[in-house]
């Protein structure tokens, strides 16, 4: 699952890297420690600018017809086995598709004494996730949402942390995901490229993040050594 991320980028600084609008209108700062029901960027392609834009949204996607926001606190994840098919993701799958800029993502290891161990995965220049938009209104109350589409973990050192990781997107696959090029549900679902693995670090980080309250980039960094050596293999 994805259920924790860091997003340092500035507006201008998204905007420019997917060639996009921002629509942030300076509101946006770094905050590294995103959690569900938080706001954050999205990058999306809007039909009445003819364009892509940054804006924000509020992590956990509302659908069109729930009854209240409330929903999305539990839906800032999606299956990408179910996506295509599921009553909730199906219809934004289909059309409403967007790109997460993220720095990285958080995952707990359980520990065999009791407890859990945060770790940051991460990589120079940052991930990209594969997202899905909704527009929720009701009256006069509109809200955009979104959520985050995970795969199952690649790779021994991934899988020791957790099961699942964020789907993550490379950059040849951008504008098929926004709906600008042609492609089918295989190769939007073909899930991370197989060398991801080797591109991410994986670190131990302070046990801090476990707060939503708590923010900064102290929260990315690694551990001191005399912490104790991260059991992961390969590390």
């Amino acid at each position: 699952m994805c259920g924790r991320y860091a997003n340092s980028k500035s507006g201008g600084d998204m905007a420019a890297l997917f060639d996009a609008e921002d629509l942030l209108a300076g509101a946006w700062q770094p905050n590294f420690n995103i959690a569900p029901t938080v706001s954050a960027p999205v990058v999306r392609r809007s039909k009445s600018r003819d364009e892509r834009v940054v804006e924000a949204a509020r992590w956990g996607l509302v659908p069109p017809w729930a009854s209240d926001p409330s929903i999305g606190g539990r839906m800032f994840n999606a299956r990408i086995e179910t996506v295509s098919t599921s009553k909730a993701y199906r219809r934004p799958f289909a059309s409403r598709r967007a790109l997460v800029p993220a720095d990285g993502w958080y995952e707990w290891r359980k520990l065999p004494g009791g407890g859990k161990q945060p770790y940051f995965f991460t990589r120079p220049g940052g991930v990209v996730f594969a997202g899905l938009w909704e527009s929720w209104k009701q009256g006069e109350t509109s809200l955009l949402s979104f959520t985050v589409l995970t795969c199952p973990a690649m790779g021994e050192a991934f899988e020791t942390v957790h099961d699942r990781m964020p789907y993550v997107l490379p950059p040849e696959r951008f504008g098929a995901w926004l709906g600008e090029e042609d492609a089918d549900e295989g190769e939007l679902l073909a899930g991370p490229h197989p060398g991801l693995p080797e591109e991410i670090e994986i670190r131990k980080v302070g046990r801090a993040v476990g707060r939503t309250s708590n923010n900064g980039p102290e929260l990315v960094r690694p551990v001191d050594a005399e912490e104790g050596h991260s059991p992961l293999p390969g590390m």
